[in-house]
């Protein structure tokens, strides 16, 4: 990464779940500044935008929460309707479209990030997506993101530069990417993945895909790094 970023402010779109966590350190040691934006769609697991605020509290980072809840008139999905149930993980065919998918919302938010930061003097937005995530999430290619960020400063007629820091690492990598900028602990702790919003568990309700994604991961990277999840927090994967 460009050392003259670290003169720069950025905008991190911050679901308060592993990835986005993982990012706002990241970004905390590649900008001189990073501001929070999370996205209120209607999502059922909304105690992700209360661990939004405490993990922005927590990091003294400073979080701002724009509505878009019209997401949830537009495509109907199990993030959002409650008379649809989050489907299983041993559900999930390979090449189908889980029923998890929120269309457009990757691009949507986006475009309003950039917005934001435009509004606000930033040139820097970055965004969570990820390759691995692609079957089935059509809008975390590569190729979309690239095309998404001509089209934004195409738009505003502004430079505005979106970051994928995760676009090509699987969910282990990303936890590594935890560990290499010191939060961890923070992301395992405070970050919330689970689609059906189990916080009795901060492993969730280790059910849906996300937690199973999720889960696996951090089993492979904490047995690589000699950790005990069991003995830190008292419960078994």
């Amino acid at each position: 990464m460009s050392k003259h970023l670290k003169n720069q402010k950025a905008v991190i779109v911050f679901s308060g779940g592993q990835d986005s966590t993982t990012l706002l350190g990241w970004g905390r040691d590649t900008f001189s500044e990073v501001v929070a934006v999370s996205f209120n769609y209607g999502q059922k697991h909304s105690i992700e935008l209360e661990q939004a605020k405490l993990i922005c509290r927590e990091l003294d980072i400073e979080h701002h929460i724009l509505d878009v809840s019209l997401l949830n008139q537009l495509a109907p999905n199990a993030l959002t309707r409650v008379d649809i149930d989050v489907c299983h993980h041993s559900e999930v065919k390979e090449g189908n479209e889980p029923n998890t998918v929120v269309r457009g919302r990757n691009g949507l938010f986006g475009w309003l990030a950039s917005i934001f930061a435009s509004t606000h003097g930033i040139q820097n937005v970055v965004l969570g997506t990820c390759e691995s995530d692609y079957s089935g999430y059509i809008d975390c290619r590569d190729s979309f993101i690239k095309s998404l960020q001509v089209a934004i400063n195409m738009g505003i007629d502004e430079n505005i530069r979106i970051h994928t820091p995760l676009m090509f690492l699987d969910k282990v990598e990303t936890w590594e990417l935890a560990d290499k900028h010191n939060i961890l602990n923070l992301v395992i702790e405070k970050s919330h993945t689970c689609y059906n919003g189990n916080r009795e568990s901060i492993f969730g309700c280790k059910e849906c895909p996300a937690c199973k994604l999720r889960n696996d991961s951090l089993i492979e990277y904490t047995n690589r790094i000699g950790m005990n999840l069991k003995e830190l927090y008292g419960e078994e994967l």
